[in-house]
């Protein structure tokens, strides 16, 4: 049944196996590159959240510290 199921016909056939191996790995590098762009968003991110922070303080509203 497994044989049926996988296509198996009398032995494996060279340019099924390539194009497996080829899809692998497309699949690893869209992987990675999913990993580098989630990682650029992630550091975007956390940079405009810092911006959006600075620029909530109004300095010249802010109180003189104390001495």
């Amino acid at each position: 049944m497994a044989k049926a199921l996988l296509g198996y016909v009398g032995g494996s056939d060279p340019r099924l196996l390539a194009e497996m191996r080829r899809l692998q790995q497309r699949v690893q590098d869209l992987e990675s590159e999913l990993g580098r762009i989630q990682a650029e968003n992630d550091a975007l991110t956390a940079a405009a959240s810092h911006e959006s922070l600075l620029e909530s303080i109004d300095a010249h509203q802010a109180e003189p510290a104390l001495t």
